[in-house]
């Protein structure tokens, strides 16, 4: 029989199941590795070609590791609390519960189809109680825990409290919130809930009233990565800035720790100057201006000192807490009507935003900390309240964007650099020499940026210090369908549940939005509805999504422990994960978070590393190839492609199933919508051909192609490899339907080096140079590339050796047994048939990768063209080791030389080593 795709894919996938083929041992004398994919979001819309790229190659590198003989764990599971299943039900009063399932359902069995190599019983939900207890148990540590810069690492609580209790907070270098000093005689004297509010400015888990993207359509906060072009990303909805309190992350006692933990992972370099960027270390000065006719300060944070002297003005974010006290009443409608606009906009829209300048005079002066000169206070929307303090001194002679801020409302630049000509733009670079700023002129801009610092520190006005643009992580969203926070409020002061108390579950509610007073969803529930209730109140707010998605590669080491999140055996044993895949747009989220939290639980012992990842590869995208149609202008007519030149027309996107090798299937088309059942048609001989564009694989531009497809026409395997066979497993790449029938032709022909016809054709005879050769020509290569995950070029060279391997008619069990193991990774159905063909009865997964033979790759001998006048007449193979005058001797005597000298006197016999010979007639 021919290779039948789909009786081959269905029986391995069930063999594989049935004997937990893939399953990892939690301890073995062979060395461990783990692969990890990224946490997949179970939409409703399935899987298409693209999403399965980043775990092909997973698969292929978590297969070729146990092929090499180590223990694999490479896992799956899913990310199951999300947005888009709560927003269906709100529209629909579907438990969200109930979508997640069946989305779940819907994309298990789309992976098994494509024939993943998954230890299915580690499988994890973010979404199951018995998953997110464990979320809410890490939330509880860094509730009642504290960052110790002298120790540079998180400690518990109940030690600060200590030390409290004894000293005061003298002696205390914390990551913390703004305290002022107090003894412990104050400390033991305060009550329960000041108390608490001076823990709360030291805990790495906290309650703060703080600016958040607010959505109102959805009725939640939204991330930034959330939003685009000032929308949310779901939906289309505007999003304003809004301040609301908030449960916030103290992620920033981390910066330092997490940037210089770049240095010791394998990421891409671009991938580290993202985390870099946004993390954003400066080493400068704060700087502290009086604020004219008040009490008040105004503190700025610059990388400038020496450029003081140059501040003209000031710009505070139009959320800033001193802009009502600073407003003069002329000022304050255009400084209402400021503020209001600006809460519109996202942060990432007024950082974006740098053509059109923006602002608005409070009528409100700081004093020069230098020259007691007044300096006039605006507003404006390039200046964001969560970055650095919110204010900034402005030099417009030294800042671009200070400068033309200045040139729109006419503000003075005066100048500090000498020799310089700020007539045209502001002078930016840092080498050069300061002048008309007092105890700073003269000096060069090193030398001017320490003289500051010292200057500034000896008035008591500031002093030197690093800042980071990274900023606490909002940790709060107003919805249903996430982690319940396991707080409970007594007297407005929060409590954490005990542990024996969890997990705390979602109580029911009867609807699912927020309500009509715009608290969260869970507001919803009566006091009887939970099934916990403690104090006066439960927390309503719920964690975001990337609270079970920060630890989920911890919980697979050990998935079905009751009482703890990971024995410190298995996460000791397991460790780091070697090998992480997927996409670079969770470069600032998901892995910031994920290594902030595995740095916390290092810090409090729970784990023995405090990198979570080794190595991340991020996949490029698969673009779709949208197909196009044209219509003549004005008509229901459309014109072919080749012919569109001779027709005004409009091109409009089709669904690219009704498209194959650019040709319309048109009465598929009619079909499509009844605005083109009448449709007629121009076509060149006598077909309709389509045109095409790449771009995003999206429903909107119909060129969504549904894995099941494939794997239904050609196969599993065939989508495995073609998808690796598009390009470089980093780069962006189109996808196209028509190119996949070169790896469809390759697997048949490989198939027929096995069997014909339902029968074998394995020999045991013993194989020529030739065809070792081949073979471990490709063994060499596929070794390197897989370990290079270089998996385009492994294919190439699979094709390449399977059609060596036809042209020597090779059926020898020598050379077919270990292609069929190195094929396993890529094309592990088609492996394990073949390997049952020659006749085993174990899996193949199982069997040792092959390993190449150099002598076999050594050229012994070279087959000669044999050229008689220039025309090539014959072969002849002959030992490199030969001096040509042999080789002529027996060119000469070869009866085929006389046959085609044809009795005419050979004059000479030229011989050019390991290329040609040509006989001069």
């Amino acid at each position: 029989m021919n290779y039948d795709h789909r009786i081959v894919e269905e029986k391995w996938q069930r063999y594989w199941a049935e004997n937990k083929t893939f399953k990892a041992e939690d301890g073995s004398d062979k060395p461990k590795y783990y692969v990890l994919d990224m946490f997949p979001y179970p939409s409703g819309a399935g899987l298409h070609v693209g999403h399965p790229l980043g775990y092909i190659a997973s698969d292929i590198y978590a297969r070729f590791m146990r092929h090499k003989g180590h223990n694999v764990l490479h896992p799956m599971g899913y990310d199951s609390f999300g947005l888009p299943a709560e927003q269906y039900a709100i529209q629909t009063g579907q438990h969200p519960a109930i979508t997640t399932e069946e989305n779940i359902a819907r994309y298990r069995g789309q992976l098994d189809r494509i024939g993943f190599s998954f230890d299915w019983d580690r499988e994890v939900r973010t979404s199951d109680p018995e998953y997110y207890k464990w979320t809410q148990w890490i939330f509880k540590q860094l509730f009642n825990s504290w960052y110790d810069n002298d120790a540079d690492k998180a400690r518990d609580l109940s030690e600060l409290i200590a030390h409290f209790e004894a000293h005061g907070n003298a002696g205390i270098n914390a990551a913390c919130g703004e305290i002022n000093d107090f003894t412990a005689e104050e400390w033991n004297s305060s009550s329960e809930e000041e108390q608490h509010r001076i823990l709360s400015e030291y805990r790495l888990t906290f309650l703060s009233e703080t600016w958040v993207n607010w959505c109102a359509e959805l009725g939640t906060v939204l991330a930034n990565d959330e939003i685009k072009d000032g929308v949310s990303e779901r939906g289309g909805y505007p999003v304003t800035q809004k301040r609301m309190w908030q449960w916030s992350m103290r992620i920033t006692a981390y910066a330092q720790r997490l940037l210089d933990g770049l240095d010791t992972v394998d990421f891409s370099e671009a991938l580290k100057d993202q985390q870099r960027n946004w993390i954003g270390r400066s080493q400068g000065a704060q700087v502290f201006f009086d604020v004219a006719d008040s009490d008040d300060q105004i503190e700025v944070f610059t990388t400038r000192p020496d450029t003081i002297f140059g501040v003209s003005f000031m710009v505070l974010a139009p959320e800033h807490e001193l802009v009502a006290k600073l407003t003069t009443d002329d000022q304050r409608a255009e400084i209402e009507a400021y503020v209001d606009a600006t809460s519109r906009k996202t942060e990432r829209d007024r950082q974006a935003d740098v053509k059109n300048i923006t602002g608005a005079f409070t009528g409100g002066y700081a004093i020069h900390p230098f020259t007691g000169d007044k300096i006039p206070v605006w507003i404006g929307d390039y200046v964001l309240a969560g970055y650095g303090t919110g204010a900034v001194m402005a030099v417009p002679c030294g800042d671009q964007r200070d400068y033309d801020f200045a040139k729109h409302f006419d503000i003075p630049i005066p100048n500090i650099f000498e020799g310089k000509d700020i007539s045209e733009s502001a002078f930016v670079e840092k080498e050069g020499v300061i002048a008309n700023s007092g105890v700073l002129s003269g000096l060069s801009i090193p030398e001017a940026i320490e003289k500051a610092a010292e200057e500034i520190e000896k008035m008591s006005r500031g002093r030197s210090k690093i800042n980071y643009r990274l900023r606490d992580a909002i940790f709060s969203r107003q919805r249903y369908w996430g982690e319940p926070f396991p707080i409970y409020y007594k007297d407005d002061i929060p409590q954490v549940l005990a542990d024996d108390a969890l997990p705390l579950t979602l109580p029911p509610v009867d609807q699912y939005k927020p309500t009509a007073t715009g608290e969260p969803p869970l507001a919803r529930a009566n006091k009887e509805d939970w099934a916990q209730f403690h104090g006066d109140r439960m927390e309503t707010n719920t964690m975001p999504g990337w609270a079970g998605s920060s630890w989920y590669f911890l919980r697979y080491m050990d998935p079905k422990n009751a009482s703890e999140f990971v024995s410190k055996e298995k996460a000791d044993y397991w460790g780091q994960v070697d090998l992480y895949v997927g996409g670079s747009e969770h470069a600032t989220g998901h892995l910031l978070y994920s290594r902030f939290w595995t740095k916390f639980l290092y810090d409090r012992g729970y784990i023995s590393f405090d990198e979570p990842f080794k190595k991340l590869v991020n996949q490029g995208m698969i673009l779709g190839t949208s197909a196009l149609v044209y219509r003549k202008n004005g008509t229901n007519t459309f014109v072919s492609k080749g012919r569109i030149g001779e027709h005004e027309t409009t091109a409009l996107h089709v669904d690219v199933n009704m498209v194959e090798n650019d040709v319309l299937d048109i009465n598929r088309f009619k079909a499509w919508r009844p605005e083109f059942a009448d449709a007629e048609f121009i076509l060149e001989d006598g077909q309709y051909l389509c045109g095409s564009e790449v771009e995003k694989m999206s429903k909107r531009w119909y060129n969504v192609v549904n894995p099941d497809d494939i794997c239904e026409r050609y196969g599993a395997d065939v989508l495995r490899m073609y998808e690796m066979f598009l390009g470089p497993i980093e780069q962006a790449k189109p996808w196209n339907t028509n190119g996949i029938s070169g790896v469809s032709n390759f697997v048949k022909k490989l198939w027929r080096l096995y069997s014909d016809a339902g029968n074998s054709l394995v020999t045991e005879d013993e194989s020529t140079k030739k065809e070792l050769k081949a073979l471990h020509a490709t063994i060499k290569k596929v070794n390197h590339d897989i370990e290079q995950l270089s998996f385009n070029t492994s294919i190439s060279n699979f094709m390449i050796c399977v059609n060596e391997l036809n042209d020597l008619k090779c059926h020898k069990r020598g050379i077919l047994e270990p292609l069929a193991i190195l094929l396993s990774p890529f094309a592990p159905h088609l492996a394990e048939e073949l390997w049952s063909v020659l006749g085993n009865e174990s899996s193949v997964s199982k069997e040792p990768f092959p390993v190449h033979n150099e002598s076999f790759l050594v050229e012994a001998e070279h087959e000669y063209p044999v050229m008689f006048n220039g025309k090539m007449r014959f072969k002849q193979e002959f030992s490199l080791s030969l001096p040509p005058n042999e080789i002529e001797a027996a060119i000469r005597a070869d009866e085929r030389t006389t046959k085609y000298a044809a009795d005419k006197p050979i004059k000479k016999v030229i011989v050019v080593p390991k290329k040609i010979i040509n006989v001069v007639v």
